[in-house]
């Protein structure tokens, strides 16, 4: 213990001297006591942020283990968006006449009608009108040139 009480005496008469200047002491006590509550209003601000982040990060995971598999989303298109949904599918090559065919659906139910230059053309779009996922079923009432249109059965 007495070989700490040397350097404790100078340390404190050096400090005594630093802050008891006649010259510089007033500011360097100024400065202190500006600088030392600043100090811990950054800290506890930093610390803030650090325990909103933790939280934050925390909540993530926790959504993460909530929806780990992707649920199934019901049908989220009403009919007329689903038709657009379903000409912008069949329209997409630039071979199918886009003026001469007409697209309805009423309760997913997808209706085709019109004139097609070949008989792969029908199955080729009914096909693709099927594979979108809020259609239930499709009604080909497509033709083949000089052929009758068909009708509702």
């Amino acid at each position: 213990m007495r070989r700490w009480i040397a350097p404790l005496a100078a340390l404190g008469g050096a400090l005594a001297g630093f802050f008891l200047d006649p010259v510089s002491g007033r500011r360097r006590r100024a400065q202190v006591v500006q600088r030392v509550p600043a100090f811990f209003r950054r800290r506890g601000r930093e610390a803030a942020r650090l325990g909103r982040r933790a939280g934050s990060e925390a909540y993530g995971l926790k959504q993460k283990a909530t929806h780990l598999r992707k649920r199934p989303k019901p049908g989220l298109l009403n009919d007329p968006a689903l038709a657009r949904k379903v000409e912008t599918e069949i329209f997409r090559d630039a071979d199918v006449p886009k003026g001469q065919i007409n697209v309805q659906v009423s309760d997913g139910v997808v209706e085709l009608r019109g004139e097609v230059p070949r008989p792969e053309m029908i199955e080729e779009l009914v096909e693709r009108a099927r594979r979108i996922p809020d259609v239930r079923e499709v009604e080909s009432l497509l033709h083949l040139p000089g052929a009758p249109a068909p009708t509702h059965e």
